[in-house]
């Protein structure tokens, strides 16, 4: 078995949740499989840093000090907003050198300061994803998934997204029995599939402003099974199809049958994670008629069937003690 080193940066202002979440996963490897990571920190120089959240880090050496890493982990947090041009010089020179690198929520400025993005596939925390595209348009960013794979580099989303992305990791590194024994101690998803999107149907839209347009909306998440025609939206909404099929667009940012889509897939997503339904009564309950028709949505959105998709991601059920 080959160990793997793991280098994480540390730097002022860091989000403490995407550092302790990936190395709980890496370490909880380790608990299993003795020497499977080896894990080290580092600061600019070897000294310790403040947190956002107030937390206090303790590296183990500085970066000048650090062998090239098999995984370098570069984690987000406020202080990516101003960094110090000292990291983004040590990035530029060094991260390279890592047979792979990763980064976490708003990590990928970064290494998008660093010049290492260019050309390349990559995501970041949904909120930053706007400013990733503006500021370094050489960066193809995809806004909706929570973790991109691009050859040797891997972006993620926000904070929990790091956990994900640590799991997946394990996983391609030593197996996915080992990658589920660590998803049960920590009592979290074996892994949600890295094209699972980033917000629900509901955050990713904004909110009409015209009431009727509102209650369409709350209509629509609440009775996905229902008809949900422009014809019949539109009646509710006192409009004329023409007429709310504009106003919609306009104020929420997309089609109507766009909203209707994503919503039913979000519940479908839903019931899958909390029920033990069948797969033919969750199409039905969630507007697809046919299960067919509801793994159709689900290949072509997230990447995996309906089985498939409940495999990953419902929850473990906690050990009886």
């Amino acid at each position: 078995m080959e160990q793997r080193d793991v280098l994480v940066v540390l730097f002022d202002g860091l989000q403490s949740l995407d550092v302790s979440g990936p190395v709980e996963v890496l370490s909880g490897a380790n608990v299993h499989t003795p020497g499977a990571y080896r894990i080290r920190t580092a600061s600019l120089d070897g000294g310790p840093i403040r947190t956002s959240s107030g937390l206090t880090l303790t590296p183990d050496l500085a970066v000048a000090d650090a062998e090239p890493p098999h995984t370098l982990l570069v984690p987000g947090g406020n202080g990516t907003r101003t960094p110090d041009p000292r990291l983004i010089d040590w990035l530029r020179t060094n991260a390279p050198r890592a047979r792979r690198k990763v980064s976490v929520c708003s990590g990928a400025l970064l290494l998008a300061e660093a010049g290492l993005l260019d050309g390349r596939r990559a995501t970041t925390h949904w909120s930053l994803c706007d400013t990733l595209a503006r500021r370094f348009p050489a960066v193809r960013v995809e806004p909706e998934p929570i973790y991109v794979r691009d050859g040797d580099l891997v972006t993620s989303a926000g904070v929990t997204a790091g956990i994900d992305l640590a799991l997946a990791l394990v996983e391609e590194d030593f197996g996915r029995d080992l990658a589920l024994t660590i998803a049960r101690h920590l009592v979290v998803f074996l892994r949600r599939p890295g094209n699972q999107t980033q917000f629900s149907a509901q955050l990713a839209v904004q909110t009409a402003e015209r009431r009727p347009l509102r209650d369409v909306q709350q209509w629509i998440t609440e009775n996905p099974a229902a008809d949900l025609s422009v014809d019949a939206l539109a009646a509710r909404a006192g409009l004329s199809p023409r007429h709310f099929a504009r106003a919609f667009r306009d104020e929420v940012g997309m089609t109507p049958g766009r909203y209707v889509d994503r919503t039913r897939l979000e519940a479908a997503r839903r019931r899958l994670e909390d029920s033990t339904d069948g797969i033919e009564e969750v199409s039905r309950h969630c507007g697809y008629g046919t299960a067919e028709a509801m793994r159709r949505a689900f290949v072509r959105v997230l990447g995996a069937a309906p089985a498939e998709y409940r495999r990953r991601f419902q929850p473990v059920p906690a050990p009886v003690s």
